[in-house]
């Protein structure tokens, strides 16, 4: 009884002492441990800085690259600027704008994004200002006068700049029947050209119709319509075409194409823009 009664006092004593001799262990491990721990931490973030460091650059050059690598300077302009389409204003209004003219869901509006997509393939493009477009627009003016009133307009911009190509952009009247078409699983809005034979130069306007037509063929096969020719009694006939050979007018989709239909579509043509005007270039340095 006595020799367990020691035992236990020998247990409890050494229980009370433990606090106090594990003071002196010595530090070394916990040091070396710590230490791993926060080497670690610091390699990886390290890691993730450089890595940082590396793509940014990286990025920055590749998209300087580019936009070194592209050339041209486009300019669009709307002989109709309030050409609208029918899934464009019944999202915005909730109801179809029975003229199919409407003062924001236009042809301006899906313009303004092409030149967007433009300028991010290293395009320079500008739009055709007109300080009193609205009011030109609030006269109801006929199609066929609409040409006659852009063109001094159209005259004096292109007189104080050159530009490589110039695009009338328009929505044409016919249904989505005839101006939509489905690849691989996607719908795009069809594009139309349109070359006024009414004056000399018409084969100029009428080639750089069909190379633009040729190259969105490449992408997307089936996206254009036709390079139609008008000319005689009862159209313009010119379409201010006859200004500058490298104007084209292009009708994009038709009265029923929505939003997203037109957006893959201006996609193709501002990819197809750059690789033809970066073609017309390198022919013309050789």
């Amino acid at each position: 009884m006595k020799k367990n009664l020691q035992i236990w006092t020998v247990i409890v004593f050494v229980l009370f002492l433990f606090p106090v001799l594990i003071q002196f262990i010595p530090e070394q491990s916990k040091l070396s441990n710590s230490k791993i721990i926060k080497e670690n931490a610091l390699i990886v973030y390290a890691s993730n800085i450089v890595e940082e460091e590396r793509i940014e650059p990286e990025s920055e050059h590749e998209v300087i690259e580019e936009i070194e690598t592209t050339a041209g300077k486009v300019l669009l302009y709307f002989t109709h600027s309030h050409e609208a389409y029918e899934p464009m204003t019944k999202a915005a209004d909730g109801k179809i704008a029975v003229s199919h003219q409407h003062q924001t869901e236009n042809i301006m509006k899906m313009g303004e994004k092409l030149k967007s997509l433009l300028q991010m393939n290293g395009i320079e493009t500008e739009t055709l200002e007109i300080d009193n477009m609205k009011e030109l627009a609030k006269k109801n003016l006929p199609y066929s006068k609409a040409y006659d009133t852009i063109r001094p307009f159209v005259k004096k911009q292109i007189s104080n700049t050159n530009y490589d190509l110039i695009i009338d952009m328009h929505r044409d009247a016919v249904g989505p029947e005839k101006t939509t078409i489905v690849h691989e699983g996607e719908r795009y809005a069809k594009v139309a050209f349109v070359v006024g034979m009414d004056h000399p130069g018409y084969k100029r306007n009428e080639a750089m119709s069909k190379q633009l037509k040729a190259e969105m063929e490449k992408r997307i096969p089936g996206i254009t319509r036709d390079v139609i020719s008008k000319g005689g009694a009862g159209v313009d006939g010119k379409y201010n075409q006859d200004l500058h050979p490298n104007i084209i007018l292009v009708e994009l989709g038709g009265i029923g194409n929505t939003e997203d239909e037109l957006n893959r579509t201006i996609a193709v043509i501002a990819q197809s823009v750059s690789e033809m005007l970066n073609s017309v270039i390198e022919m013309e340095e050789k």
